[in-house]
């Protein structure tokens, strides 16, 4: 098997070759590259390989711009120190991943699943990876623009309690109690918004993680939040966001 490695950190690369020759699998690491331009004029001169591990984050970009020049057709493993939420949306996405620092388990673990998966359709994995990179590096929303009278004020997104909606109108409630229109409904409002920090937790309402006080269960499965400016129906987690909503509590969303 002929393997390519991009990877902008020498001893990464060397250790990651060490632990390929430790498989006792037949392979032969045909180059080392490092950079986004090295790897596209490799490609466009003709490098061939059956698999390539590739780090995400090279010397000169990261390495989805590659795939935006050329089209590769050989299979890919990625390697990343991105964090563990991050490693969660590629790996929903079925792509091959090794999280650094990479261990000879890791490596046996994902020439496996290349064993299996030599038949899945490169591209749609890569537009897949691409996908998850970007949503995970999406810019969210800091401030709110709000009318206050004759004049336009902002709102930063740590003083917002929480939003609603109201016979098809959207607002904005601040944690000191003010509430302010704005031009988005919940749908928009939530690709705007950090999903770390803002749930929605019914078809109503989106609230702000710092504004529960407290969580208790509910009738018929589902959850009640306690906080400031929430009552009745408004502060009930829906049935079928109940489970998000727990993952989002423990910060696994």
């Amino acid at each position: 098997m002929k393997v390519l490695i991009i990877e902008d950190e020498t001893l990464s690369a060397e250790h990651l070759t060490s632990l390929l020759h430790k498989t006792n699998r037949n392979i032969e690491v045909v180059k080392y590259l490092d950079t986004v331009k090295a790897t596209i004029q490799a490609f466009e001169e003709g490098i061939s390989a059956d698999l390539i591990f590739l780090d995400i984050h090279l010397a000169d970009g990261n390495s989805f711009e590659i795939f935006s020049k050329i089209n590769i057709k050989i299979p890919v493993i990625f390697t990343t120190a991105y964090d563990q939420y991050a490693i969660k949306a590629f790996k929903q996405n079925s792509i091959d991943y090794l999280l650094k620092p990479i261990s000879l388990q890791d490596i046996q673990f994902a020439l496996d699943k290349y064993d299996s998966q030599q038949h899945t359709h490169q591209t749609q994995m890569i537009e897949n990876m691409m996908a998850a990179y970007h949503q995970i590096n999406k810019t969210f929303k800091t401030r709110f623009m709000v009318k206050l009278g004759q004049s336009i004020e902002t709102v930063a997104t740590e003083d917002i309690h929480h939003f609603d909606t109201k016979e098809s109108i959207s607002f904005l409630i601040t944690k000191g109690g003010q509430r302010f229109p704005v031009d988005y409904t919940l749908d928009q409002l939530e690709t705007f918004l950090q999903p770390k920090v803002f749930f929605r937790i019914n078809r109503k309402v989106i609230i702000q993680f710092a504004s529960i006080s407290k969580v208790n269960t509910y009738f018929n499965g589902r959850l009640a939040v306690g906080t400031k400016f929430l009552e009745g129906d408004a502060r009930i987690v829906s049935r079928e966001r109940v489970n998000d909503f727990k993952l989002w509590l423990d910060d696994k969303i």
